[in-house]
């Protein structure tokens, strides 16, 4: 039997703690443990409750940043760009004035998770409005928006991982019933 090759979320951790998760993904205890610490996921489930979401966060850490033109859920978003969520700027010339479009896109993965792992995902994107790299600073206004942002994202790097290893999700999201006919 070959050794696991550590999943590409835990990529930047120290060896000794990516063991530590293949343990409990091993053992069966990792998704006890983080259905006991995130027992829920969210009620943001259309582009604009997110757009509102997002907004919200956004105006209270960095109302002088700009507006965002659009936010929303995107199901190519992690297959095709290796990525969790993306932020771009476009400016354009339009006659005599400059005008700026600022989009965030958020994996729909995202639906189905706990509120606090789409809000760090929200921030993370959010930041990348001042800071455009992943410098001191950037972390700093992570952080500054959500104290617990860096404990947040390990464990939806330890979610992922064990998504990517075990081929399951771990919150079940129950669709809604549809309403009852009239008789």
């Amino acid at each position: 039997m070959q050794p696991k090759s550590p999943p590409k979320y835990l990529a930047g951790y120290p060896p000794a703690l990516v063991e530590q998760v293949h343990r409990l993904i091993e053992q069966g205890r990792l998704a006890e443990m983080l259905l006991q610490k995130y027992p829920s996921v969210h009620g943001v489930r259309t582009d604009k409750a997110l757009y509102d979401y997002v907004s919200e966060i956004k105006n209270t850490y960095l109302r002088n940043v700009g507006q965002l033109s659009k936010v929303m859920f995107d199901s190519r978003l992690q297959v095709i760009r290796h990525a969790l969520g993306t932020h771009t700027s476009i400016s354009r010339v339009q006659g005599t004035k400059l005008q700026a479009k600022r989009e965030i896109r958020i994996a729909s993965i995202f639906r189905d998770m706990p509120l606090e792992f789409l809000r760090m995902i929200a921030v993370h994107e959010i930041a990348h409005m001042k800071e455009r790299g992943h410098d001191k600073a950037f972390y700093q206004l992570c952080r500054h928006m959500e104290p617990s942002y860096h404990q947040i994202e390990f464990d939806l790097r330890t979610c992922l991982s064990y998504m990517e290893i075990t081929g399951q999700p771990l919150w079940a999201v129950t669709a809604p019933l549809p309403p009852e006919l009239p008789v």
